[in-house]
């Protein structure tokens, strides 16, 4: 596994990453979360040996410069754009090859792998964003490394390169691998990772999987739709059970199907729709990190506020 301790950096009189200690195992996709600034591209590039400061990450018990050919132990992509834009696709693998002593067949496979063997002969310079990325994570898994290291691969990718990039991180993790990933597309973590580890402001909010962030990490409702909604409203007024109106039916608070299913029979309401409607994975995060937040967006009634105060 990847056991990172006690990591830190300071930017002058900025702590950006602030004594933070994790584990990153193998057999499992492990999503990278955090705010804007929160400190996430500052820890892998502690992790790696980029930036320094204090603590340590260990691969397999050693740090990354102990071994002979660190590109088959670890996999990056910090930077979308990290090529020479005039040398081609392929030559751009290929002197990474030759550096990691990685054959000439493996740059082709890859190129193959991530869609861009039709353009392996052109310039990356006027790649698409979406196009550098698959470049990226080519020169990433050129050694077949068991870890990768992956800052936000899903930037400019189409709907269909999202898709394919989490099934293949998904198998990549499966072989026995191990996948450490950062995104702001949380839909798209919530499909992918097995586990979650979330910082905020440089510290550690969370280290855990994404089942029991879910479950942990917000209060579960039950949706409830039925003929004659007045009527259920009255007795859950009355047993003093919070509830809202949402589409065409009740958010219930604080019970569960069964009980609430019980209720409405004991009122006698027919009941047309019944389910638990459990917080998202974005829903939790933003809970999570509501007081972690480096910058804060204004709404509409927080500036008309601050006019009328001004």
């Amino acid at each position: 596994m990847i056991s990172v301790k006690n990591l830190s950096k300071k930017y002058q009189k900025k702590l950006a990453v602030d004594d933070l200690s994790f584990s990153v195992s193998t057999g499992k996709v492990t999503g990278f979360l955090g705010p804007n600034g929160a400190g996430k591209s500052t820890t892998m590039r502690l992790m790696l040996g980029l930036d320094n400061d204090g603590g340590s990450t260990m691969f397999d018990g050693k740090p990354l410069q102990e071994y002979p050919e660190p590109s088959k132990m670890v996999g990056i992509l910090l930077e979308a754009k990290a090529f020479h834009p005039t040398r081609t696709a392929r030559r751009h693998l290929r002197v990474l090859a030759a550096a990691g002593g990685i054959s000439d067949a493996r740059v082709d496979e890859v190129l193959d792998i991530v869609g861009l063997k039709e353009v392996a002969n052109q310039k990356p310079g006027k790649f698409s964003l979406g196009m550098s990325q698959r470049l990226g994570i080519a020169a990433a898994i050129l050694g077949e490394p068991k870890y990768l290291l992956l800052d936000e691969p899903a930037n400019g990718l189409d709907p269909e390169g999202i898709a394919w990039l989490r099934q293949f991180l998904k198998d990549y993790a499966d072989r026995g691998n191990a996948v450490f990933v950062s995104s702001h597309l949380l839909s798209e973590m919530a499909l992918m990772a097995d586990n979650i580890i979330v910082i905020g402001k440089g510290k550690l909010i969370a280290s855990t999987t994404v089942d029991n962030l879910i479950s942990n990490g917000g209060n579960a409702n039950v949706f409830i739709r039925v003929e004659g909604s007045s009527k259920l409203e009255r007795r859950l007024k009355s047993d003093k059970i919070a509830f809202e109106k949402v589409n065409g039916g009740l958010m219930v608070s604080g019970t569960t199907t069964d009980e609430l299913g019980k209720l409405a029979y004991d009122t006698n309401v027919p009941v047309l729709e019944l389910l638990t409607h459990t917080a998202s994975l974005e829903e939790v995060f933003l809970e999570m990190t509501s007081g972690a937040q480096e910058y804060k967006t204004v709404g509409p009634e927080s500036e008309a506020k601050t006019e009328e105060e001004a």
